[in-house]
């Protein structure tokens, strides 16, 4: 074997004590020899790796369209809610109004029948005391006739009146 010799600044760099150059060399072998073996493998993993980023990414960007949808929709109903609110208010108010209107005017027409009814009451009521007091007026009379009568009619007067009533009877039977 033949050696060549060293110079002198390539012992004192190559030759420090725990930094040997075969040691690096050792290294720049194995290290090629790695990336020689396991550069197709560790490619393909690589590229796998970035195709599921890439798809990640993807997935990750329609997902943030998507929410950005949703945001809008959920941003415009929220603008719409207001104005539906007002819009709800204001129903709510006219049909109360309406109500109020629509009681008012059948508590007018119970009232205006009631009245009526009460009236009709109060017709009824006097023609009926109007008929009692009639009959009660006939009787007072019938009764103070017959007072009147019993005071001024003497036993002639009587039996003329007797007679007189049998000879109505006999000529109606005849």
């Amino acid at each position: 074997m033949l050696l060549l010799p060293i110079p002198e600044w390539m012992e004192t760099y190559f030759n420090y004590p725990g930094l040997e150059a075969w040691k690096f060399l050792n290294l720049a072998i194995f290290s090629g020899a790695g990336i020689y073996v396991l550069r197709k493998p560790i490619s393909q993993a690589l590229s796998t790796r970035r195709e599921a980023i890439q798809q990640e990414l993807i997935t990750a960007q329609q997902q943030r369209e998507q929410a950005q949808t949703r945001l809008v929709e959920a941003e415009s109903l929220l603008s719409h809610l207001a104005d539906d609110v007002r819009t709800v208010e204001t129903q709510a108010r006219e049909e109360a109004k309406s109500e109020r209107q629509r009681i008012a005017t059948s508590t007018e027409r119970e009232i205006e029948k009631l009245k009526q009814q009460a009236q009709r009451e109060v017709e009824t009521a006097n023609k009926l005391a109007r008929k009692e007091l009639r009959k009660f007026l006939a009787e007072k009379s019938v009764q103070m006739a017959r007072e009147s009568i019993q005071t001024q009619m003497r036993p002639e007067d009587d039996a003329a009146l007797i007679r007189e009533n049998i000879g109505e009877l006999r000529r109606t039977t005849v």
